[in-house]
């Protein structure tokens, strides 16, 4: 009794040094497909790098800051005029139990220059605002260079710039003058960004009694920041309305600026989702590369394709050959996208001073997708492959 021939079986080594061979004859047909997929997988790991870096951040500047920072403003009367809140305002939510500190600002009808040669109007949209000395540790806030309001400088023409207003007005640091109000006030300090207030960035900043000395300010807080404790927040938001204006409590605006900074980062989502829909479209592009580059590629190959059928390849060997090339052409393009793309955030984080973080989940997405996409991309390419009769291939070669 003869012997049953059966045909050999291509393990996964066999496959990938078969798959391998086809992809370095080609070396820079290979780059150029290769690079189609590494765009799409690097742009998706960078819009979820960059994203939850960015939320990484927002996450340490709340956990540095606080999420216990209220403010009051007024709103409007009955009447759609604008309310006032009452003088003694700060005073009364001073006594609030849980309220641990309280700071406040005054609108002052006046214009800040570098000098007084500046035509009036050329104020670069500075606003002058009274400060109480409770104010910078109240925000947060911190100096960039020089000193906050001491009892003296308090209560005497002196400025602290904020950091937006110091570079509009070119102040380099501090000892120098500045047109403010009709008057020459000294630059004492200038302030980092305040996150949660960034409405100081861009002021100009004098001492409560200097600014109803000297700039015939009336007293009147138009913003008050009120730092509460933790676990107590909800509670002291409730009744802020009624103490700063007990006769209106209707007119009192109260807010959250943390609550400001998390919206603001949640309307980036829609960018976000927009970038990985681009990225989706360039995963594709590039799986349509992937699949043009092995098309032709079985049709260059139609004589090795007899050959090796004559020899006694199989069909299965043949569309496993095609697709260990295509899987393998998609493993190149994903490992150098998610290189690229975690590069890409590392630089833009390094840049913005933020932490870098690139979620496992995303770097695993991405590869699984590039699987797929190989595979899809080399399927039809590969089966056209096996269906070639050996000696139609050959003769065609």
């Amino acid at each position: 009794m003869r012997p049953v021939l059966r045909p050999g079986r291509l393990g996964p080594v066999d496959l990938a040094r078969l798959g391998a061979t086809g992809l370095r004859t080609r070396p820079l047909r290979v780059v150029l497909s290769a690079l189609g997929i590494a765009i799409g997988i690097a742009a998706m790991l960078a819009v979820v790098g960059i994203s939850t870096s960015s939320r990484a951040e927002l996450d340490r500047t709340l956990d540095r800051l606080g999420t216990n920072l209220l403010t009051v403003t007024p709103g409007k009367s009955r009447d759609g005029e604008p309310a006032a809140l009452p003088e003694e305002s700060v005073a009364m939510i001073d006594r609030v139990g849980p309220v641990e500190s309280v700071g406040a600002t005054g609108v002052v009808e006046a214009s800040v220059y570098r000098s007084d040669l500046v035509p009036v109007g050329q104020s670069g949209g500075i606003e002058v605002l009274a400060a109480q000395p409770e104010l910078l540790g109240t925000v947060g806030g911190s100096l960039r260079h020089g000193s906050w309001f001491t009892p003296a400088t308090g209560s005497y023409p002196a400025v602290v710039l904020g950091a937006v207003a110091a570079r509009r007005l070119d102040v380099p640091g501090v000892g120098v003058r500045v047109w403010l109000g009709g008057e020459w006030f000294a630059v004492v300090g200038i302030l980092a960004p305040v996150p949660l207030a960034e409405e100081l960035d861009s002021a100009a900043l004098v001492g409560w009694r200097a600014a109803e000395a000297y700039l015939d300010f009336d007293g009147h807080p138009t913003r008050v920041y009120v730092r509460a404790a933790e676990d107590r927040v909800v509670a002291v938001r409730s009744v802020l309305g009624r103490t700063a204006n007990p006769r209106s409590p209707d007119e009192v605006v109260v807010s959250r600026p943390s609550d400001a900074l998390a919206a603001r980062q949640a309307t980036d989502a829609a960018m976000h989702g927009l970038l990985l829909g681009l990225g989706a479209v360039a995963l594709l592009v590039g799986g349509v590369g992937i699949a043009n580059t092995m098309v032709i590629s079985v049709l260059e190959r139609r004589a090795e394709v007899g050959l090796r059928r004559a020899l006694g390849a199989t069909r299965a060997h043949i569309r496993g050959q095609f697709l260990a090339e295509s899987l393998l052409l998609s493993v190149l393009g994903g490992a150098g996208g998610t290189l690229l793309g975690v590069g890409v955030t590392a630089l833009y984080a390094y840049a913005r001073g933020w932490p870098t973080v690139v979620p496992a989940w995303a770097t695993g997405a991405g590869l699984v997708a590039t699987l797929l996409i190989g595979g899809l991309a080399g399927l039809y390419p590969a089966v056209r492959a096996s269906r070639l009769a050996p000696t139609v291939a050959l003769a065609a070669g």
